[in-house]
């Protein structure tokens, strides 16, 4: 196998420690949002906390599945959104005001990361418990993201909700 096809690889343990760090970062940056947002989109940022930290569940629980844990040394192929998943660990700093537009334009580029990192992991796995949670989650995001693109038409164009 070439050096760059190696490079392409990862392992099946290194893609969920990376997710759960992904949700991890997600779920403790949205959590400390809530009392600094407005009252426009608390709301939106105490769901979006709470729906990080059931991701997060999922991947721990996938993480003890037998089925999955005897293939955890697997190799699989990092996803083309990888870079962008692991460097979407590191969160911005909002202030003590933030504006909703900046959180809404935050949450979007998370939710569009997901998504992408996600589907191509489902598209990369064998049927079974690891690609119907990679499906599931990948739907998750994307719905998500819907959600909050109409939200964000709402109060960026349309003067507030």
């Amino acid at each position: 196998m070439s050096k760059q096809k190696l490079s392409e690889m990862t392992t099946i343990a290194e893609i969920l420690e990376t997710a759960v760090g992904f949700e991890r970062a997600a779920e403790a940056f949205y959590t400390a949002l809530i009392p600094k947002v407005s009252k426009n989109v608390r709301y939106l940022v105490e769901e979006l906390a709470e729906e990080e930290a059931e991701h997060v569940r999922i991947f721990s629980e996938l993480a003890e599945n037998p089925d999955v844990h005897a293939h955890m040394a697997d190799a699989i192929t990092r996803p083309h959104a990888d870079r962008k998943f692991s460097d979407a660990v590191h969160t911005p700093e909002l202030g003590d005001n933030p504006d909703d537009q900046a959180v809404l334009q935050y949450a979007l580029m998370r939710e569009h990361i997901a998504m992408e990192e996600y589907t191509e992991l489902a598209a990369n796995t064998e049927p079974g418990p690891l690609h119907d949670a990679f499906q599931f989650l990948a739907n998750e995001e994307r719905k998500h993201k819907a959600e909050l693109e109409a939200i964000y038409y709402q109060i960026v164009h349309s003067g507030g909700v």
